[in-house]
Protein backbone atom coordinates (compact mmCIF):
# COMPACT_ATOMS: atom_id res chain seq x y z
CA UNK A 1 0.00 0.00 0.00
CA UNK A 2 2.79 2.59 0.81
CA UNK A 3 4.40 1.83 -2.69
CA UNK A 4 1.02 2.63 -4.54
CA UNK A 5 0.68 5.62 -2.47
CA UNK A 6 4.21 6.69 -3.32
CA UNK A 7 3.17 6.42 -7.00
CA UNK A 8 -0.10 8.46 -6.93
CA UNK A 9 2.57 11.00 -5.06
CA UNK A 10 4.40 11.03 -8.59
CA UNK A 11 1.50 10.81 -10.73
CA UNK A 12 -0.26 13.92 -8.77
CA UNK A 13 2.97 15.60 -9.54
CA UNK A 14 3.23 15.14 -13.07
CA UNK A 15 -0.89 16.78 -13.00
CA UNK A 16 0.28 19.37 -11.95
CA UNK A 17 3.33 20.50 -13.41
CA UNK A 18 1.60 19.76 -17.22
CA UNK A 19 -1.82 21.27 -15.71
CA UNK A 20 0.08 24.24 -14.23
CA UNK A 21 1.85 24.86 -17.92
CA UNK A 22 -1.70 24.62 -19.96
CA UNK A 23 -3.51 26.84 -17.49
CA UNK A 24 -0.55 29.83 -17.78
CA UNK A 25 -1.41 29.35 -21.50
CA UNK A 26 -4.72 29.77 -21.62
CA UNK A 27 -5.25 32.33 -18.63
CA UNK A 28 -2.62 35.01 -20.15
CA UNK A 29 -4.41 34.03 -23.94
CA UNK A 30 -7.59 34.51 -22.80
CA UNK A 31 -6.11 37.98 -20.90
CA UNK A 32 -4.93 39.14 -24.05
CA UNK A 33 -8.43 38.07 -25.88
CA UNK A 34 -10.53 39.86 -23.15
CA UNK A 35 -8.27 42.97 -22.63
CA UNK A 36 -8.12 42.07 -19.46
CA UNK A 37 -4.76 42.17 -17.65
CA UNK A 38 -3.19 39.27 -16.87
CA UNK A 39 -2.81 40.56 -12.90
CA UNK A 40 -6.43 40.39 -12.58
CA UNK A 41 -6.94 37.03 -14.53
CA UNK A 42 -4.03 36.07 -11.75
CA UNK A 43 -6.10 37.34 -8.99
CA UNK A 44 -9.06 35.39 -9.88
CA UNK A 45 -9.02 32.69 -12.67
CA UNK A 46 -5.99 30.76 -11.65
CA UNK A 47 -5.89 32.02 -7.77
CA UNK A 48 -9.28 30.25 -7.54
CA UNK A 49 -8.06 27.54 -9.33
CA UNK A 50 -5.22 26.76 -7.60
CA UNK A 51 -6.92 27.18 -4.23
CA UNK A 52 -9.22 24.37 -4.78
CA UNK A 53 -6.85 22.12 -3.07
CA UNK A 54 -6.99 24.29 -0.14
CA UNK A 55 -10.29 24.08 -0.20
CA UNK A 56 -11.63 20.29 -0.34
CA UNK A 57 -8.99 19.27 2.56
CA UNK A 58 -9.73 22.04 5.01
CA UNK A 59 -13.79 22.00 4.62
CA UNK A 60 -12.82 17.92 5.00
CA UNK A 61 -10.83 18.64 7.56
CA UNK A 62 -13.17 20.44 9.74
CA UNK A 63 -16.02 17.76 8.91
CA UNK A 64 -13.89 14.78 10.43
CA UNK A 65 -12.86 16.68 13.20
CA UNK A 66 -9.69 17.75 12.21
CA UNK A 67 -9.00 21.26 13.15
CA UNK A 68 -5.46 21.27 13.59
CA UNK A 69 -5.14 20.43 10.07
CA UNK A 70 -8.17 23.00 8.47
CA UNK A 71 -6.13 25.75 10.21
CA UNK A 72 -2.92 24.59 9.65
CA UNK A 73 -3.55 23.65 5.60
CA UNK A 74 -4.71 27.84 5.69
CA UNK A 75 -2.09 29.52 7.34
CA UNK A 76 1.05 26.50 6.17
CA UNK A 77 -0.26 27.42 2.90
CA UNK A 78 -0.55 31.45 3.06
CA UNK A 79 3.85 30.75 4.80
CA UNK A 80 5.01 28.36 1.77
CA UNK A 81 2.88 30.83 -1.16
CA UNK A 82 5.56 34.08 -0.05
CA UNK A 83 8.03 32.28 1.35
CA UNK A 84 8.66 29.40 -1.02
CA UNK A 85 6.51 30.20 -3.81
CA UNK A 86 7.62 33.73 -4.46
CA UNK A 87 10.75 33.13 -3.29
CA UNK A 88 11.56 30.55 -5.44
CA UNK A 89 9.65 32.92 -8.54
CA UNK A 90 12.20 35.56 -7.89
CA UNK A 91 15.35 33.60 -8.47
CA UNK A 92 13.88 32.59 -12.18
CA UNK A 93 12.83 35.87 -12.72
CA UNK A 94 12.05 39.05 -11.33
CA UNK A 95 8.72 39.59 -10.52
CA UNK A 96 7.34 43.42 -10.61
CA UNK A 97 5.00 43.96 -7.84
CA UNK A 98 1.85 46.00 -9.51
CA UNK A 99 0.70 49.61 -8.44
CA UNK A 100 -2.70 48.73 -8.08
CA UNK A 101 -2.02 45.36 -6.10
CA UNK A 102 0.13 47.71 -3.69
CA UNK A 103 -2.60 50.04 -3.78
CA UNK A 104 -5.42 47.11 -3.20
CA UNK A 105 -4.41 43.33 -3.25
CA UNK A 106 -1.19 43.15 -0.41
CA UNK A 107 -2.77 45.46 2.14
CA UNK A 108 -6.55 43.51 1.34
CA UNK A 109 -3.54 40.62 2.66
CA UNK A 110 -2.46 42.14 5.21
CA UNK A 111 -6.02 43.06 6.67
CA UNK A 112 -7.09 39.38 6.03
CA UNK A 113 -3.77 37.94 7.33
CA UNK A 114 -4.22 40.38 11.08
CA UNK A 115 -8.28 39.31 11.00
CA UNK A 116 -7.27 35.86 11.26
CA UNK A 117 -4.87 36.45 13.92
CA UNK A 118 -6.92 38.81 15.93
CA UNK A 119 -10.26 36.25 15.84
CA UNK A 120 -8.35 33.27 16.58
CA UNK A 121 -6.28 35.02 19.88
CA UNK A 122 -9.88 36.87 20.90
CA UNK A 123 -12.15 33.97 20.73
CA UNK A 124 -9.17 31.16 20.68
CA UNK A 125 -11.34 29.21 17.60
CA UNK A 126 -13.37 30.40 14.51
CA UNK A 127 -17.03 30.24 14.79
CA UNK A 128 -19.62 29.88 12.23
CA UNK A 129 -20.51 33.90 12.26
CA UNK A 130 -16.82 34.66 11.95
CA UNK A 131 -16.73 32.92 8.58
CA UNK A 132 -19.84 34.88 7.75
CA UNK A 133 -18.02 37.93 8.30
CA UNK A 134 -14.87 36.30 6.35
CA UNK A 135 -16.55 36.00 3.70
CA UNK A 136 -19.00 38.93 3.68
CA UNK A 137 -15.56 41.01 3.45
CA UNK A 138 -14.06 38.59 0.43
CA UNK A 139 -17.40 39.43 -1.36
CA UNK A 140 -16.77 43.32 -0.66
CA UNK A 141 -12.91 42.71 -1.91
CA UNK A 142 -14.52 40.73 -5.61
CA UNK A 143 -16.63 43.40 -6.07
CA UNK A 144 -13.56 46.19 -5.75
CA UNK A 145 -11.54 43.72 -7.91
CA UNK A 146 -14.13 43.61 -10.96
CA UNK A 147 -15.50 47.21 -10.39
CA UNK A 148 -11.31 47.68 -11.40
CA UNK A 149 -11.30 45.05 -14.17
CA UNK A 150 -14.65 47.11 -15.82
CA UNK A 151 -12.79 50.21 -15.63
CA UNK A 152 -9.60 49.01 -17.43
CA UNK A 153 -11.87 47.97 -20.60
CA UNK A 154 -13.21 51.29 -20.48
CA UNK A 155 -9.81 53.05 -20.29
CA UNK A 156 -8.96 50.65 -23.36
CA UNK A 157 -9.39 52.08 -26.85
CA UNK A 158 -12.83 51.38 -28.33
CA UNK A 159 -11.12 51.80 -32.25
CA UNK A 160 -11.36 49.22 -34.55
CA UNK A 161 -7.73 49.76 -34.82
CA UNK A 162 -5.39 47.31 -32.94
CA UNK A 163 -2.77 48.66 -30.66
CA UNK A 164 0.96 48.41 -31.61
CA UNK A 165 2.69 45.15 -30.05
CA UNK A 166 5.19 46.16 -27.93
CA UNK A 167 6.30 42.53 -26.32
CA UNK A 168 9.52 40.78 -27.51
CA UNK A 169 8.65 38.62 -30.34
CA UNK A 170 8.02 35.34 -29.61
CA UNK A 171 10.40 32.13 -31.23
CA UNK A 172 8.81 30.40 -33.95
CA UNK A 173 7.74 27.07 -33.15
CA UNK A 174 9.00 24.16 -34.18
CA UNK A 175 7.46 20.87 -35.66
CA UNK A 176 4.37 20.31 -36.79
CA UNK A 177 2.75 20.20 -33.49
CA UNK A 178 4.23 22.97 -32.30
CA UNK A 179 2.92 25.67 -35.48
CA UNK A 180 -0.39 23.46 -34.77
CA UNK A 181 -0.37 24.38 -30.97
CA UNK A 182 0.58 28.37 -31.94
CA UNK A 183 -2.36 28.04 -34.40
CA UNK A 184 -5.02 26.92 -32.22
CA UNK A 185 -3.54 29.14 -29.41
CA UNK A 186 -4.81 32.13 -31.47
CA UNK A 187 -8.66 30.91 -31.22
CA UNK A 188 -11.04 32.03 -27.91
CA UNK A 189 -12.30 28.50 -27.46
CA UNK A 190 -8.98 26.70 -27.77
CA UNK A 191 -7.50 28.82 -25.00
CA UNK A 192 -10.46 28.41 -22.77
CA UNK A 193 -10.25 24.32 -22.89
CA UNK A 194 -6.80 25.10 -21.90
CA UNK A 195 -7.58 26.94 -18.87
CA UNK A 196 -10.40 24.28 -18.27
CA UNK A 197 -8.40 21.39 -18.45
CA UNK A 198 -5.40 22.67 -17.00
CA UNK A 199 -7.24 23.94 -13.64
CA UNK A 200 -8.76 20.07 -13.68
CA UNK A 201 -5.27 18.82 -13.69
CA UNK A 202 -3.99 20.91 -11.26
CA UNK A 203 -6.81 20.68 -8.49
CA UNK A 204 -7.07 16.78 -9.55
CA UNK A 205 -3.46 16.32 -8.99
CA UNK A 206 -2.78 18.11 -6.31
CA UNK A 207 -5.90 16.43 -4.37
CA UNK A 208 -4.13 13.31 -5.65
CA UNK A 209 -0.95 14.37 -4.34
CA UNK A 210 -2.19 15.56 -0.95
CA UNK A 211 -3.93 12.67 0.15
CA UNK A 212 -1.02 10.20 -0.56
CA UNK A 213 1.53 12.11 1.00
CA UNK A 214 -1.22 12.61 4.27
CA UNK A 215 -1.14 8.60 4.02
CA UNK A 216 2.97 8.73 4.02
CA UNK A 217 3.41 11.18 6.85
CA UNK A 218 0.73 9.02 8.82
CA UNK A 219 2.38 6.21 7.79
CA UNK A 220 5.31 7.42 10.05
CA UNK A 221 3.23 9.22 13.56
CA UNK A 222 3.66 12.92 12.69
CA UNK A 223 1.01 14.90 14.67
CA UNK A 224 -1.52 16.60 12.68
CA UNK A 225 -0.45 19.89 13.33
CA UNK A 226 2.70 19.25 11.08
CA UNK A 227 1.22 17.47 8.79
CA UNK A 228 -1.16 19.91 8.36
CA UNK A 229 1.97 23.31 8.04
CA UNK A 230 4.29 20.90 6.11
CA UNK A 231 2.71 18.36 4.36
CA UNK A 232 -0.74 19.56 4.03
CA UNK A 233 0.23 22.98 3.08
CA UNK A 234 2.88 22.26 0.76
CA UNK A 235 1.22 19.57 -0.96
CA UNK A 236 -2.16 21.90 -1.34
CA UNK A 237 0.76 24.89 -2.80
CA UNK A 238 1.91 22.95 -5.34
CA UNK A 239 -0.58 24.51 -7.85
CA UNK A 240 0.63 27.75 -6.71
CA UNK A 241 4.12 26.52 -6.82
CA UNK A 242 4.54 25.13 -10.21
CA UNK A 243 1.74 27.78 -11.72
CA UNK A 244 3.99 30.39 -10.55
CA UNK A 245 7.66 29.24 -11.40
CA UNK A 246 6.08 28.30 -15.05
CA UNK A 247 4.46 31.57 -15.10
CA UNK A 248 7.76 33.38 -14.35
CA UNK A 249 9.82 31.24 -16.39
CA UNK A 250 7.42 32.57 -19.65
CA UNK A 251 7.57 35.74 -18.42
CA UNK A 252 3.79 36.00 -17.31
CA UNK A 253 4.92 37.66 -13.98
CA UNK A 254 1.97 39.30 -13.41
CA UNK A 255 0.02 35.89 -13.14
CA UNK A 256 2.94 34.75 -10.75
CA UNK A 257 2.64 37.22 -8.18
CA UNK A 258 -0.99 37.96 -8.52
CA UNK A 259 -1.88 34.05 -8.30
CA UNK A 260 0.24 34.09 -5.02
CA UNK A 261 -1.97 37.08 -3.55
CA UNK A 262 -4.95 36.12 -4.90
CA UNK A 263 -4.67 32.58 -3.44
CA UNK A 264 -3.76 33.31 -0.07
CA UNK A 265 -6.37 36.15 -0.28
CA UNK A 266 -9.15 33.31 -1.18
CA UNK A 267 -7.61 30.87 1.56
CA UNK A 268 -8.12 33.14 4.69
CA UNK A 269 -11.20 34.90 3.41
CA UNK A 270 -13.08 32.20 1.99
CA UNK A 271 -11.22 28.64 2.80
CA UNK A 272 -11.37 29.16 6.35
CA UNK A 273 -14.30 31.23 6.14
CA UNK A 274 -16.02 28.01 4.35
CA UNK A 275 -14.19 25.52 6.60
CA UNK A 276 -16.03 27.48 9.80
CA UNK A 277 -19.13 26.94 8.66
CA UNK A 278 -19.05 23.57 9.04
CA UNK A 279 -17.63 22.90 12.38
CA UNK A 280 -15.55 25.38 15.40
CA UNK A 281 -12.12 25.66 13.87
CA UNK A 282 -10.09 25.58 17.14
CA UNK A 283 -7.03 28.13 17.76
CA UNK A 284 -4.13 26.67 20.05
CA UNK A 285 -1.01 28.37 21.23
CA UNK A 286 0.53 27.10 18.45
CA UNK A 287 -1.78 27.82 15.88
CA UNK A 288 -1.69 31.58 17.03
CA UNK A 289 2.16 31.28 16.44
CA UNK A 290 1.89 29.79 12.62
CA UNK A 291 -0.72 32.65 12.20
CA UNK A 292 1.79 35.29 12.99
CA UNK A 293 4.45 33.87 10.97
CA UNK A 294 2.09 33.97 7.84
CA UNK A 295 1.11 38.26 8.84
CA UNK A 296 4.74 38.38 9.42
CA UNK A 297 5.43 36.62 5.72
CA UNK A 298 2.54 38.88 4.07
CA UNK A 299 4.06 42.33 5.65
CA UNK A 300 7.77 41.28 4.38
CA UNK A 301 6.36 40.77 0.87
CA UNK A 302 4.81 44.01 0.80
CA UNK A 303 8.15 45.42 2.53
CA UNK A 304 10.04 43.91 -0.35
CA UNK A 305 7.55 45.42 -2.83
CA UNK A 306 8.43 49.06 -1.67
CA UNK A 307 12.20 48.54 -3.27
CA UNK A 308 14.04 48.19 -6.65
CA UNK A 309 11.04 49.64 -8.52
CA UNK A 310 8.70 47.53 -7.14
CA UNK A 311 10.25 44.57 -7.98
CA UNK A 312 11.33 40.74 -6.10
CA UNK A 313 14.46 40.17 -7.60
CA UNK A 314 16.89 37.11 -6.40
CA UNK A 315 18.10 38.97 -3.53
CA UNK A 316 13.93 39.11 -2.12
CA UNK A 317 13.91 35.72 -2.91
CA UNK A 318 16.76 34.42 -0.91
CA UNK A 319 15.60 36.51 1.80
CA UNK A 320 11.86 34.59 2.08
CA UNK A 321 13.38 31.16 1.31
CA UNK A 322 16.04 31.75 4.25
CA UNK A 323 13.10 32.83 6.45
CA UNK A 324 11.18 29.75 5.06
CA UNK A 325 13.76 27.54 6.07
CA UNK A 326 14.17 29.19 9.15
CA UNK A 327 10.61 28.50 10.14
CA UNK A 328 10.46 25.03 9.10
CA UNK A 329 14.14 24.83 11.24
CA UNK A 330 11.52 26.13 14.36
CA UNK A 331 8.72 23.70 13.42
CA UNK A 332 10.82 20.71 14.15
CA UNK A 333 12.70 21.95 16.80
CA UNK A 334 10.12 23.44 18.80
Amino acid sequence: MLYFQIFLLVLGLALLVKGADWLVDGSAGVARKCKVSPLVIGLTIVAFGTSAPELAVSVASAIGGSTDIAIGNVVGSNIANILLILGLSALFHDLPVQKSSLRLDLPVLLIASGLLVGLGAWQNSLQWWDGLMLLAVFSAYMAVLLTQARKEQKLLPQSGAEEPRTEEAEPAPKGKVGQWLAHMKEKTWFLVALVVVGLAMVVGGGTVLVDAAKYIASYFGVSERIIGLTVVAIGTSLPELVTSVVAAVKGETDIAVGNVIGSNIFNIFFVAGISSLFAPLAFSASNLVDSLVALGAAALLFALSLFRGHRLGKAAGAVMLVCFVGYYVYLFLA
